[in-house]
């Protein structure tokens, strides 16, 4: 059972685990970008613009990561965005520590949910194995009486 992955086709309960990740994250990394062009116009910094429309566009961008998770290449642009989210810490020094909070609920929804895909398709082939003999809910049992 593979739990990490990093390119390639998700099981439903994995991609949709991790697109709720990253609309989560994305709605985080916009507020930081508000907190980067802050941080800017205080200390007279004149790139105060360019932080915020380039922390916007990572808000924009995990938002597309997570209608994308569908695709085979969806899971490897979440992994960009986890190290993005990570990078903007050079410029919002309190952005690590939601890069690694974001991380690691990226992981977590990755394994879990790919546990989770397992056990279903797992109850999948055992229903459809009872389906075909007869005893499973395609055809109810004889009644008694």
């Amino acid at each position: 059972m593979r739990h990490l992955t990093f390119y390639g086709a998700l099981g439903k309960f994995s991609w949709r685990m991790l697109a709720t990740v990253l609309v989560g994250e994305s709605v985080i990394v916009f507020f930081g970008a508000l907190v980067a062009r802050a941080m800017a116009s205080a200390g007279g910094d004149d790139r105060g613009g360019a932080w915020l429309a380039t922390g916007s566009a990572l808000a924009v961008l995990c938002i597309v990561a997570a209608g994308l998770m569908r695709r085979p290449w969806g899971v490897t642009l979440g992994w960009v965005v986890q190290a993005l989210t990570l990078l903007s810490a050079l410029v919002v020094p309190a952005m690590l520590l939601v890069g690694l909070i974001f991380l690691a609920l990226w992981v977590l929804c990755m394994v879990q949910g790919s546990k989770a895909d397992a056990l279903q398709a797992e109850r999948e082939r055992a229903v459809g194995g009872e389906g075909a003999r007869g005893h499973g809910p395609a055809s109810p049992p004889p009644s008694v009486g």
